[in-house]
Protein backbone atom coordinates (compact mmCIF):
# COMPACT_ATOMS: atom_id res chain seq x y z
CA UNK A 1 0.00 0.00 0.00
CA UNK A 2 2.84 2.38 0.78
CA UNK A 3 4.36 2.02 -2.66
CA UNK A 4 0.94 2.77 -4.18
CA UNK A 5 0.79 6.14 -2.43
CA UNK A 6 4.15 7.05 -4.00
CA UNK A 7 2.95 6.05 -7.46
CA UNK A 8 -0.25 8.05 -7.03
CA UNK A 9 1.70 11.00 -5.65
CA UNK A 10 3.99 10.97 -8.68
CA UNK A 11 1.06 10.77 -11.07
CA UNK A 12 -0.67 13.57 -9.14
CA UNK A 13 2.41 15.74 -9.55
CA UNK A 14 2.62 14.90 -13.25
CA UNK A 15 -1.02 15.82 -13.97
CA UNK A 16 -0.77 18.96 -11.82
CA UNK A 17 2.29 20.02 -13.78
CA UNK A 18 0.63 19.23 -17.10
CA UNK A 19 -2.44 21.37 -16.40
CA UNK A 20 -0.35 24.20 -14.96
CA UNK A 21 1.82 24.13 -18.10
CA UNK A 22 -1.24 24.14 -20.32
CA UNK A 23 -2.73 27.24 -18.69
CA UNK A 24 0.68 28.92 -18.37
CA UNK A 25 1.37 28.55 -22.11
CA UNK A 26 -1.79 30.55 -22.84
CA UNK A 27 -0.57 33.29 -20.47
CA UNK A 28 2.96 33.70 -21.79
CA UNK A 29 2.66 33.07 -25.50
CA UNK A 30 -0.59 31.98 -27.09
CA UNK A 31 -2.78 34.93 -26.16
CA UNK A 32 0.00 37.47 -26.69
CA UNK A 33 0.52 36.04 -30.15
CA UNK A 34 -3.19 36.19 -30.91
CA UNK A 35 -3.41 39.76 -29.58
CA UNK A 36 -0.61 40.73 -31.97
CA UNK A 37 -2.35 39.11 -34.96
CA UNK A 38 -5.05 40.56 -37.16
CA UNK A 39 -8.28 40.32 -35.09
CA UNK A 40 -10.04 38.24 -37.76
CA UNK A 41 -7.16 35.75 -37.70
CA UNK A 42 -7.13 35.79 -33.87
CA UNK A 43 -10.86 35.04 -33.67
CA UNK A 44 -10.63 32.25 -36.25
CA UNK A 45 -7.55 30.76 -34.55
CA UNK A 46 -9.14 30.88 -31.09
CA UNK A 47 -12.28 29.22 -32.38
CA UNK A 48 -10.14 26.45 -33.91
CA UNK A 49 -8.07 25.96 -30.76
CA UNK A 50 -11.15 25.90 -28.53
CA UNK A 51 -12.78 23.25 -30.67
CA UNK A 52 -9.63 21.12 -30.80
CA UNK A 53 -8.78 21.15 -27.07
CA UNK A 54 -11.55 18.72 -26.15
CA UNK A 55 -9.59 15.56 -26.80
CA UNK A 56 -8.24 12.44 -25.11
CA UNK A 57 -4.77 13.93 -24.65
CA UNK A 58 -6.07 16.95 -22.72
CA UNK A 59 -8.82 15.15 -20.77
CA UNK A 60 -6.64 13.31 -18.20
CA UNK A 61 -4.94 16.52 -17.03
CA UNK A 62 -8.09 18.64 -17.00
CA UNK A 63 -10.57 16.11 -15.61
CA UNK A 64 -8.26 13.67 -13.81
CA UNK A 65 -6.10 15.96 -11.69
CA UNK A 66 -8.59 16.66 -8.88
CA UNK A 67 -9.82 13.07 -8.51
CA UNK A 68 -6.29 11.68 -8.56
CA UNK A 69 -5.12 14.21 -5.96
CA UNK A 70 -8.11 13.32 -3.80
CA UNK A 71 -7.47 9.56 -4.11
CA UNK A 72 -3.82 10.19 -3.21
CA UNK A 73 -4.93 12.24 -0.20
CA UNK A 74 -7.34 9.55 0.98
CA UNK A 75 -4.77 6.78 0.68
CA UNK A 76 -2.17 8.88 2.52
CA UNK A 77 -4.73 9.63 5.23
CA UNK A 78 -5.60 5.96 5.69
CA UNK A 79 -1.90 5.15 5.92
CA UNK A 80 -1.59 7.68 8.76
CA UNK A 81 0.30 10.21 6.67
CA UNK A 82 -1.65 13.27 7.80
CA UNK A 83 0.66 16.00 6.45
CA UNK A 84 0.90 14.59 2.93
CA UNK A 85 -2.83 13.84 2.99
CA UNK A 86 -3.62 17.46 3.83
CA UNK A 87 -1.33 18.79 1.08
CA UNK A 88 -2.84 16.52 -1.59
CA UNK A 89 -6.41 17.23 -0.42
CA UNK A 90 -5.82 20.99 -0.47
CA UNK A 91 -4.26 20.68 -3.94
CA UNK A 92 -7.39 18.84 -5.12
CA UNK A 93 -9.70 21.55 -3.79
CA UNK A 94 -7.60 24.42 -5.16
CA UNK A 95 -7.51 22.92 -8.64
CA UNK A 96 -11.15 21.84 -8.57
CA UNK A 97 -12.35 25.35 -7.73
CA UNK A 98 -9.66 27.50 -9.33
CA UNK A 99 -9.12 25.32 -12.40
CA UNK A 100 -12.07 23.15 -13.32
CA UNK A 101 -15.02 25.08 -11.90
CA UNK A 102 -13.61 28.42 -13.06
CA UNK A 103 -12.96 27.04 -16.55
CA UNK A 104 -16.39 25.45 -16.88
CA UNK A 105 -18.25 28.46 -15.50
CA UNK A 106 -16.30 31.31 -17.13
CA UNK A 107 -13.81 30.39 -19.88
CA UNK A 108 -15.91 27.71 -21.58
CA UNK A 109 -19.04 29.91 -21.81
CA UNK A 110 -16.87 32.70 -23.22
CA UNK A 111 -15.43 30.24 -25.75
CA UNK A 112 -18.90 29.07 -26.72
CA UNK A 113 -20.10 32.66 -27.13
CA UNK A 114 -17.10 33.43 -29.35
CA UNK A 115 -17.81 30.31 -31.43
CA UNK A 116 -21.37 31.52 -31.98
CA UNK A 117 -20.24 35.02 -32.95
CA UNK A 118 -20.06 35.91 -36.62
CA UNK A 119 -16.77 37.59 -37.41
CA UNK A 120 -17.49 41.20 -38.43
CA UNK A 121 -16.40 42.10 -41.94
CA UNK A 122 -14.93 45.45 -40.90
CA UNK A 123 -11.59 45.61 -39.08
CA UNK A 124 -12.88 47.82 -36.25
CA UNK A 125 -15.76 45.46 -35.55
CA UNK A 126 -13.45 42.44 -35.48
CA UNK A 127 -11.01 44.28 -33.22
CA UNK A 128 -13.84 45.16 -30.83
CA UNK A 129 -15.06 41.54 -30.72
CA UNK A 130 -11.54 40.27 -30.06
CA UNK A 131 -10.77 42.83 -27.33
CA UNK A 132 -14.09 42.21 -25.56
CA UNK A 133 -13.26 38.51 -25.55
CA UNK A 134 -9.48 38.48 -25.06
CA UNK A 135 -9.08 40.82 -22.10
CA UNK A 136 -11.53 39.14 -19.69
CA UNK A 137 -10.60 35.67 -20.96
CA UNK A 138 -6.94 36.36 -20.19
CA UNK A 139 -7.76 37.70 -16.73
CA UNK A 140 -9.59 34.53 -15.80
CA UNK A 141 -6.90 32.42 -17.42
CA UNK A 142 -4.30 34.06 -15.16
CA UNK A 143 -6.48 33.20 -12.16
CA UNK A 144 -6.71 29.54 -13.17
CA UNK A 145 -2.98 29.51 -13.97
CA UNK A 146 -2.20 30.74 -10.47
CA UNK A 147 -4.60 28.19 -8.97
CA UNK A 148 -3.07 25.33 -10.94
CA UNK A 149 0.42 26.58 -9.99
CA UNK A 150 -0.58 26.50 -6.31
CA UNK A 151 -1.96 23.02 -6.92
CA UNK A 152 1.38 21.95 -8.39
CA UNK A 153 3.26 23.42 -5.42
CA UNK A 154 0.96 21.62 -2.98
CA UNK A 155 1.42 18.31 -4.82
CA UNK A 156 5.19 18.84 -4.60
CA UNK A 157 4.83 19.63 -0.90
CA UNK A 158 2.82 16.43 -0.49
CA UNK A 159 5.65 14.43 -2.04
CA UNK A 160 8.23 16.21 0.13
CA UNK A 161 6.15 15.44 3.21
CA UNK A 162 5.88 11.80 2.14
CA UNK A 163 9.67 11.67 2.01
CA UNK A 164 9.93 13.29 5.43
CA UNK A 165 7.43 10.81 6.89
CA UNK A 166 9.35 7.93 5.36
CA UNK A 167 12.60 9.31 6.78
CA UNK A 168 11.04 9.54 10.25
CA UNK A 169 9.72 5.99 10.07
CA UNK A 170 13.07 4.58 9.01
CA UNK A 171 14.90 6.41 11.84
CA UNK A 172 12.43 5.57 14.57
CA UNK A 173 11.36 2.14 13.37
Amino acid sequence: MRSLVYVLAGLSLLLSGAIFGFFYAWVCSTMWGLDAADPVVAIEAMKAMNSSVRNMVFAPAFFGTSPLLLITALLAFFLGLRGPAAAFALAAVVYLIGGQVLTMSINVPMNEALAATAIPADADGARRVWQEYSQPWQYWNVVRTIASGVCLLLAGLGIALLGREESKRSRFG
